[in-house]
């Protein structure tokens, strides 16, 4: 783990983590159930996420160098969590 609710100028990133040199950054979405903390994830907060981590990547240049990816984390009232790796991508 890289870091917990790092804050950049474009915003906040829940999560960092990098593990071969894959950087994910996570969004971490909590609601009474899974269906309804996946659909929590508005177009508007995902650009904001890409431009967190345009932002921490120019800050911390050299990780991310197998790859990075954008990834949801639903945790929903009864504790269920779903990890959606790679859920959404720079265009």
């Amino acid at each position: 783990m890289l870091g917990r609710r790092v804050r950049t100028v474009a915003g906040e990133i829940d999560l960092v983590a990098e593990r071969e040199g894959v950087l994910a950054f996570i969004e971490v979405k909590a609601r009474p159930s899974l269906t309804e903390a996946a659909a929590a994830l508005l177009r508007r907060q995902r650009e904001r996420l890409l431009r967190a981590g345009e932002c921490w990547l120019a800050e911390n240049p050299g990780r991310g160098t197998a790859g990075v990816r954008f990834d949801l984390l639903l945790v929903a009232a009864d504790g269920t969590v779903r990890r959606i790796a790679d859920a959404f991508r720079l265009e």
